[in-house]
C-alpha cells in the first residue's frame, strides 16, 4: 500500500522544494514625501531558452507561473525581463494615495488567504527637517496551528525562536549560545508534532463514517486521543522521520481500517495530505521586504540599511507568535529653513551693526 510518512512529510516536502526551482519573490515599498506610496512585487525563475520560448507569444507577452504566495489582482502595471544567467523576472507595481489604501491590497497570501496588514505614516514638521515614521504591521497567522506554542515554552522563548526577539543570547559566547538553543529546540519539535498529530486525528474523526468496518466506535476513538498520541509520540524521536502512520494505527487498534487515510491514491489520503501541507507552508513562506523612505534614514528598526534601501526579513515563522511590525524613521532636510535662518541671523547682525553706527 502506498502511504505518506506522517511526521516525515516536512522533510520530504523540504527536499521537493529544494529540488524544484522555486520563484524568488520580493516586495518593495516606496514612501514618497507627499504621503503617497508605491508597492512593487517581483518574482524570478531560472529558465532555459526552451522554457522561455514556451511562455512567449500570448496576448499578455510573458506569462510566468504565478507563485502561490502572491495575489496581484490589484496590480495592473507589469513587465518581464530576462537577466544574467537565464533569470526571468516578472515585476508588478501600483501607486497608492495612502499607506492605508496600500494595505488593503496586500499582494501576499498564505494557503490562498491574503495576509492582513495595517500601516500608518506619521509626518512631523521640525523646521530644519520633516520627520517621517512609517510602520506596517502584519497580522499573526499562528492560528494556523490549533495548539499555541506558549503551552510548551515561555513566551519570550517562543518569540525568540520564531522572530529573534528578544535576544536571549545577548552576552553569551558560542558554546553558551549553542547550549541555550539546544535546550529550546525540543519544545518546537513537540509543538509541531502534536499539532500535526491533531490534524490527522481530527481529520479521521470528521470522516469516521467513511470507514467501512472501524475497530472501535467514533466516540471510543475520540476517547483514545491521548493514549494514541502517547503511543505514537512519547519517547520515540526516531518516529518523526521513520514511522508509517498506517502501521502505527494498525498496531494500536489491531486493524488496518485507518490505512485509507494515508493512501496517496485515495481522495481522503490526498485531502489529508493537503491539510498537512497547509500547516507546513508557513515555514516555507519567505518574501524579503525592502523599504525606501524619503530623505535620510535615522532609524531602521529591525531592518538593515544598504545604500538608500532598508531590508527586512519577512517569513512565515515570524508571523507565528504575534503580529510582525516593520518600522523606519527618516528625515527630509529643509534647505530653505537653513537659508531663512541664516538670513535672519545676518539681518539681526546687520541691524545691531547699523544701530551702533
Amino acid at each position: 500500500m502506498k502511504t505518506n510518512r506522517f511526521y516525515g512529510c516536512m522533510i520530504v516536502a523540504a527536499t521537493l522544494l529544494a529540488s524544484c526551482q522555486q520563484p524568488d519573490v520580493k516586495m518593495h515599498t516606496i514612501i514618497h514625501k507627499d504621503g503617497t506610496c508605491t508597492r512593487e512585487v517581483s518574482y524570478s525563475n531560472v529558465m532555459s531558452k526552451e522554457e522561455r520560448d514556451s511562455l512567449w507569444g500570448n496576448a499578455t507577452g510573458w506569462s510566468q507561473p504565478m507563485p502561490e504566495c502572491l495575489n496581484i489582482d490589484a496590480f495592473s502595471n507589469s513587465h518581464t525581463d530576462v537577466g544574467d544567467g537565464d533569470t526571468v523576472t516578472t515585476s508588478f507595481s501600483r501607486d497608492f494615495h495612502t499607506v492605508e489604501e496600500m494595505c488593503e491590497q496586500t499582494p501576499l497570501q498564505l494557503n490562498g488567504v491574503r495576509l492582513k496588514s495595517k500601516a500608518k505614516l506619521e509626518k512631523h514638521f521640525r523646521w530644519f527637517y520633516t520627520e517621517y515614521t512609517f510602520t506596517e504591521e502584519f497580522d499573526c497567522v499562528g492560528d494556523t496551528f490549533k495548539i499555541d506554542p506558549t503551552q510548551y515554552a515561555d513566551k519570550d522563548i517562543v518569540s525568540y525562536w520564531f522572530t529573534g526577539e528578544p535576544n536571549l543570547l545577548k552576552g553569551l559566547n558560542g558554546a553558551e549560545a549553542s547550549q541555550k538553543i539546544s535546550e529550546m529546540e525540543p519544545f518546537v519539535s513537540k509543538w509541531l508534532n502534536d499539532n500535526l498529530f491533531n490534524v490527522c486525528f481530527d481529520y479521521i474523526v470528521n470522516h469516521y463514517d467513511s470507514i467501512p468496518h472501524p475497530p472501535v466506535s467514533k466516540e471510543r476513538f475520540c476517547e483514545l486521543h491521548d493514549s494514541l498520541a502517547n503511543f505514537l509520540l512519547k519517547d520515540r524521536d526516531d518516529l518523526l522521520l521513520n514511522m508509517e502512520p498506517a502501521d502505527g494505527l494498525k498496531t494500536f487498534f489491531h486493524s488496518d481500517a485507518y490505512a485509507m487515510f494515508f493512501n496517496e491514491d485515495t481522495a481522503l489520503g490526498k485531502e489529508l495530505n493537503k491539510e498537512l501541507f497547509n500547516r507546513l507552508n508557513i515555514f516555507w513562506f519567505n518574501v524579503p521586504y525592502s523599504l525606501s523612505m524619503p530623505g535620510t534614514v535615522v532609524d531602521a528598526g529591525r531592518g538593515i540599511i544598504n545604500g538608500d534601501i532598508i531590508y527586512y526579513p519577512l517569513t512565515g515563522e515570524r508571523l507565528i507568535p504575534h503580529d510582525y511590525a516593520i518600522t523606519a524613521t527618516s528625515r527630509v532636510t529643509h534647505i530653505w529653513a537653513y537659508i531663512v535662518t541664516l538670513l535672519v541671523v545676518l539681518l539681526a547682525a546687520w541691524s545691531i551693526f547699523y544701530r551702533k553706527k
